[in-house]
């Protein structure tokens, strides 16, 4: 292979798949069939050897994985593993249902949590920034893979946007912050990444017929919970599916025509080189994220959907809740460091006294030291019953705030 991998961590069951000679799997019989709508028999040329302009190469990689967490890691794994020196890659992969939010956030400020699991959707945490996002098959997500020298968010997008451009007449822009849009309104693709040495990846999304019911209920915020954080929050935008704007768009065809329009654009000049290009890249690779090709990943895998990182990883925040006692609104108050909760304050409302205590309490209880959940705060209120509240007040005074 053009590419290099270190050798403790070499994958052992690569097959190149260049999908014109294929006549295997759905997926791929699906790029084959497209393909043929992209490329007439006068733009094909003889078979050159591989790499472009300067030896520099391109594959497509399309992940067997649905799950997110195994998607995650095998992402993480090329980006540590590989050598894009002179072979980028471009990952196409999909999950099912599941919320991804970016490293810095907060997923009790992005999301319901409790609502999540009992809906089976799974709450994620990837490693690069940006905002909260809902997969499910429908939607594609793509990453681009190569050295930080060459790394080029924008010329990506430029490829998607060709690509909607060329096959179905549609024109979406690049706003100021690197999205995706159509009709300067309907957000299609958010983007975040990655930058390190030597390597660096950007990915995105293409919502192509996402189940946008689905899409807003996981993204319900909590709205009885009071959170005072730092960390990064996501600006909502309107979305619309691909296949609502154009009922040729589907999946496969989608797959097929990225992958090409990828492949026929010339990484150094953003040139689209038509398929004389193509012939002189690697073509489409179905990959098995497992142990067997990627050895290491599974314990990548296993870090992913650990609560230490979906949840520890929470930049320190302070959460409450308040409840009317009668007498006005008492607050819970939370202070939680690395997903554990630190400290615990009760909140009393002017006139009102707790176990002889007024203002801001600060409260023993077993929940200090535990992993936050919104469980902690019926913990906390049967802590408080052991001692009732009382009116600190004057007698008529009290009567009169209950008149």
């Amino acid at each position: 292979m053009a590419f290099a991998i270190n050798s403790a961590m070499k994958c052992t069951k690569f097959t190149s798949v260049l999908v014109r000679q294929c006549s295997g799997g759905t997926l791929l019989s699906g790029v084959t069939k497209n393909a043929a709508t992209m490329a007439s028999s006068a733009d094909l040329r003889p078979t050159a050897p591989a790499g472009g302009q300067n030896g520099l190469s391109k594959s497509v990689f399309i992940s067997q994985s649905r799950d997110i967490f195994t998607n995650l890691a095998l992402e993480d794994w090329m980006y540590k593993n590989f050598d894009f020196t002179d072979h980028h890659i471009m990952l196409l992969w999909r999950n099912d249902p599941c919320v991804v939010i970016g490293r810095h956030q907060n997923p009790w400020v992005e999301t319901d949590t409790e609502l999540l699991d009992r809906k089976n959707v799974k709450m994620a945490r990837r490693n690069s920034g940006g905002g909260t996002v809902y997969h499910d098959p429908g939607n594609l997500n793509i990453t681009f893979f190569s050295p930080k020298s060459r790394y080029n968010r924008k010329q990506n997008l430029e490829i998607l946007a060709n690509t909607l451009e060329k096959q179905w007449n549609l024109r979406p822009e690049i706003n100021k912050k690197e999205d995706l849009i159509i009709d300067e309104k309907y957000k299609i693709s958010g983007t975040a990444s990655k930058l390190g040495r030597p390597n660096a990846y950007h990915h995105c999304t293409l919502l192509v017929n996402v189940e946008k019911a689905d899409l807003k209920s996981s993204l319900l915020k909590n709205e009885k919970l009071m959170i005072k954080t730092n960390a990064t929050s996501s600006v909502p935008a309107p979305t619309i599916n691909l296949s609502e704007i154009h009922s040729g768009i589907t999946m496969d065809a989608l797959i097929a025509a990225v992958g090409w329009q990828y492949m026929k654009t010339d990484d150094l000049t953003n040139e689209d080189k038509g398929w004389g290009q193509v012939q002189k890249q690697k073509g489409f690779q179905m990959i098995n994220p497992s142990e067997e090709w990627f050895p290491g990943i599974e314990k990548i895998r296993d870090e992913f959907a650990s609560w230490e990182w979906r949840y520890g990883k929470t930049p320190k925040f302070e959460v409450s809740r308040s409840y009317d006692i009668g007498w006005g609104l008492m607050d819970i108050s939370m202070t939680v460091e690395s997903g554990v909760i630190q400290e615990v304050y009760l909140v009393c409302p002017d006139g009102v006294s707790w176990g002889g205590m007024t203002g801001k309490i600060p409260v023993a209880t077993s929940v200090i030291n535990q992993r936050f959940s919104q469980e902690s705060f019926i913990l906390v209120e049967r802590a408080l019953k052991t001692h009732k509240f009382h009116m600190s007040e004057p007698s008529n005074r009290r009567h009169a705030a209950h008149g």
